[in-house]
């Protein structure tokens, strides 16, 4: 009977034990998750933003770039030199923009020269035929009043700008919101989409109702 009962009084005590113990690995492990910190997707979209990719297709598009202070075009001369200065239409007004990463960097090179638009220390743009370095590559920024900056990615802060005369602008002087670094970006001349009505109209599949459908669509009209 003694013996019984000391049994009884040791399980009394594992089982009290064991329960503390389950309660304080709860409480530990709780307060371990509770007190890591929520990811910063804001972070990681800028960090993978940066990535080269070098695996998915290039998406290419071909546009001119429409200075909002000179009022004519971004051009890119065999001499290898840029400016603002080319009317509509204009054979080295036509840019070839490939993109370089998942976010918004871009690689920007004339159509006709084949020299890419890069920038170099001292905040020059200048002609480059190989266009792989950082300094040629820029991020389209869209900005409130829906013009384009285009910012440097190796020369953070700098951008692509032009003056009234459609000169290019040192990029050390430059400003987001000046309006020298403000671009629109416009389809070559001869290449506008087509007219709406030459559009194939949608056609609409009408399916039966079945009982589901039918139950939910009383309801809403109640």
């Amino acid at each position: 009977m003694l013996l019984h009962s000391a049994s009884k009084l040791l399980n009394a005590c594992y089982s009290s034990s064991f329960s503390r113990f389950l309660h304080l690995f709860a409480f530990c492990y709780y307060t371990q998750v509770t007190n890591q910190s929520p990811p910063n997707f804001t972070q990681h979209v800028s960090e993978q933003s940066k990535v080269t990719d070098r695996v998915s297709r290039r998406l290419i598009r071909i546009y001119q770039l429409y200075s909002r202070t000179s009022g004519k075009h971004v051009q890119v001369l065999p001499n290898k030199k840029i400016n603002a200065m080319a009317d509509d239409g204009d054979v080295h007004a036509k840019l070839i923009v490939e993109t370089d990463t998942f976010g918004s960097r871009v690689r920007i090179k004339g159509a006709e020269t084949g020299f890419y638009i890069c920038m170099n220390k001292r905040g020059k743009l200048i002609g480059k035929k190989n266009g792989q370095g950082r300094d040629c590559i820029f991020t389209e920024i869209v900005l409130e009043n829906n013009y384009t900056a285009l910012r440097n990615a190796r020369y953070e802060g700098w951008y692509m700008a032009f003056t009234r005369r459609g000169r290019p602008r040192k990029g050390s002087r430059t400003r987001q919101h000046q309006r020298e670094v403000h671009f629109m970006k416009r389809l070559p001349k001869g290449q506008q989409p087509a007219h709406p009505s030459h559009h194939r109209p949608f056609d609409f599949i009408h399916y039966p109702f079945s009982q589901r459908t039918k139950r939910t669509r009383y309801s809403a009209e109640r």
